[in-house]
């Protein structure tokens, strides 16, 4: 009989212990660290989604304590701050369909009307029918406020006053969209007295796939703990437990939405052609790399033989590698979005706020983790 014991995972959960300091350095666990090992043949499975409990029962547990925590930060916060308003932008995508079902859950604990949430709807150069038509059909099966706000004239008169060429789709384009729409939140919200609730999620800021003092800020972060992987989990359950057989269809249809934060503009079939996980890479590879280096501080050779046991299937080491890259760039430089975040609840162990969990200087280089990639 033989079992696979990975000593440097247990170093790192002793490390959050108190107990641990009674550990000397010296030590013969401690001194595994330092040997060759990360390359060893490994029996025990790897999990791919380590966010996602692959037990039926266990996750959606999960996701029940989950959109609970969601829910009661934010009804805590529209507690403290006296507000019987919120602003959610809806844009037909899962993350602000998440955001939009938790503010009604705490709505609903505070017994306030649903009316008194705002969804608000931006169409823009690259909003899909498809999606506008699921974020109003959502907002009204839900029982909220709906209001339709297009910011195509805005920021083509935004374009003309800072000289930007329409026809050039960079990263200009893309951006003055999403803080056009972020004003629009904020300013209503400051006419109605309301908060505007963040949707953005975990793994998003990880990467800094966020327009900064755009879609990057807000007054209450909800999903700043929930990874993309997770996400589809929790609207999921959501849609499996509710009563309302109309609200569930809808759920089902964003569901089977691509992820695009739609900025760019339409194909000649009215079809998405900006998808996200095309140019930062796939969303479950980056939670996996985001897992095994916040959760236990694993190295990045670590951490690459564990990806190539989780994901052989499916991609093969150079492509595993190319995203690990990504990956390890993206997180280090985009530091500064991260320490400027707004509130918002932990769900699980691994959070990225740069008050308690992450405390990490915006300057911090990625030099030592590429080389040691470089060197596999």
């Amino acid at each position: 009989m033989y079992a696979d014991v990975d000593l440097e995972r247990l170093v790192k959960d002793r490390q959050r212990m108190n107990t641990y300091g009674e550990i000397h350095p010296e030590s013969h666990v401690w001194n595994y660290l330092t040997m060759d090992s990360t390359r060893m043949e490994i029996e025990r499975f790897i999990d791919p989604t380590p966010f996602v409990p692959k037990d039926k029962q266990t996750k959606e547990k999960r996701c029940e304590e989950i959109l609970s925590i969601q829910s009661y930060g934010l009804k805590k916060r529209l507690e403290h701050t006296q507000c019987i308003n919120a602003i959610v932008g809806v844009s037909g995508g899962l993350d602000s369909t998440l955001a939009l079902l938790v503010t009604v859950k705490a709505f609903d604990l505070l017994n306030l009307p649903r009316e008194n949430i705002l969804a608000v709807t931006m169409p823009g150069f690259g909003t899909s029918d498809w999606t506008y038509q699921n974020s109003c059909r959502l907002s009204v099966c839900l029982g909220v406020n709906l209001k339709k706000i297009s910011i195509e004239e805005s920021v083509r008169q935004h374009f003309k006053d800072i000289g930007q060429d329409e026809n050039v789709h960079d990263i200009t384009y893309e951006n003055a969209q999403a803080r056009e729409r972020t004003q629009i939140l904020m300013d209503l919200a400051n006419k109605i007295g309301a908060l505007v609730i963040g949707t953005g999620d975990m793994s998003e800021l990880a990467l800094g796939w966020a327009t900064y003092n755009g879609d990057h800020m807000s007054m209450y972060a909800v999903n700043t703990g929930v990874p993309k992987t997770l996400v589809r989990h929790l609207v999921e359950h959501y849609q499996n437990t509710v009563k309302d057989e109309r609200l569930s269809l809808i759920l089902q249809d964003i569901l089977n939405t691509p992820i695009s934060p739609e900025l760019l503009p339409l194909d000649n079939q009215g079809g998405i052609t900006q998808k996200t996980e095309d140019t930062v890479g796939p969303y479950e590879l980056h939670d996996f790399f985001l897992y095994y280096m916040l959760r236990y501080g694993f190295s990045p050779a670590k951490i690459d033989h564990l990806a190539e046991l989780a994901f052989w299937r499916y991609y093969d080491r150079d492509i595993l590698r190319k995203w690990m890259k990504v990956f390890y760039k993206r997180f280090f430089s985009q530091q500064f979005k991260r320490s400027c975040l707004p509130d918002g609840p932990k769900v699980g162990s691994i959070a990225l706020s740069p008050r308690g969990d992450l405390r990490m200087p915006s300057d911090a280089s990625s030099r030592l983790w590429l080389i040691e990639i470089e060197q596999l």
